[in-house]
């Protein structure tokens, strides 16, 4: 398998805070990587520090063979990063569908993919974003990071405050798009279980640093591990 991301010596922050420390790993193409971690760990500036949103100190962030770490945030996008923050940052002043097709690029996400995987969005392609729930403003974040036919999908807390019922159908989508279609993604999650169920690979962050490495399988079969580094014992 070829490697799409490679992350060396990272250090990153906001303004002059750093908040990462010497990141280093890998991802294969079409493989999902579970980033945990306590909360305050630095798992979001690590997904910002990818999307181009804070101050890189050091080190480098190739993609594709392409050096991301000297580009403006919209050229990631174009150069492969489709993210979605927790702020989601849809247009809610646009309809659904003028969100879908304000950002699209050409590939094989399109908005009527979108739909099909969100029949939600397509019962409220003419609803305003102001009009959408919280599950349904999180699944058009989705769908816009996914009419960018990214090589990367940036999931930023996905599941974060939705109804149960809404979990699982966005569970489902993010499984279709990894494990089905073969999009490599990165997914920042406060329930560890259900993203590591959907991932190949699990990275641990404490106080901005890498503590722990494994596969999401071997990760998920020792709770007693994983409860641990999630705690306050490193």
């Amino acid at each position: 398998m070829s490697e799409l991301l490679r992350i060396e010596n990272l250090s990153a922050g906001y303004g002059e805070a750093v908040v990462l420390h010497d990141v280093a790993f890998a991802l294969g193409e079409g493989q999902t990587l579970a980033l945990l971690g306590r909360n305050g760990t630095g798992k979001t500036t690590l997904i910002n520090t990818l999307a181009g949103a804070t101050r890189q100190h050091g080190g480098s962030i190739t993609l594709g063979g392409q050096a991301l770490h000297k580009l403006a945030p919209h050229q990631r996008a174009a150069a492969g990063i489709g993210w979605v923050p927790q702020e989601r940052n849809i247009f809610k002043s646009l309809t659904v569908h003028e969100n879908l097709t304000a950002v699209e690029r050409q590939g094989k996400w399109n908005p009527q993919r979108v739909y099909e995987m969100f029949p939600r969005l397509a019962e409220r392609k003419t609803n305003l974003g102001t009009q959408l729930s919280g599950g349904e403003q999180q699944m058009l974040a989705v769908g816009r990071a996914l009419v960018l036919n990214p090589k990367l999908l940036l999931l930023d807390e996905p599941l974060e405050g939705l109804a149960p019922i809404i979990v699982e159908e966005l569970l489902r989508a993010i499984r279709r798009i990894t494990q089905d279609e073969g999009l490599a993604a990165i997914i920042v999650e406060q329930h560890p279980q259900a993203i590591l169920a959907i991932s190949d690979h699990a990275v641990v962050l404490d106080h901005g640093t890498i503590v722990h490495t494994d596969s999401a399988a071997a990760l998920r079969s020792q709770p007693q591990v994983l409860e641990w580094l999630l705690g306050v014992a490193r």
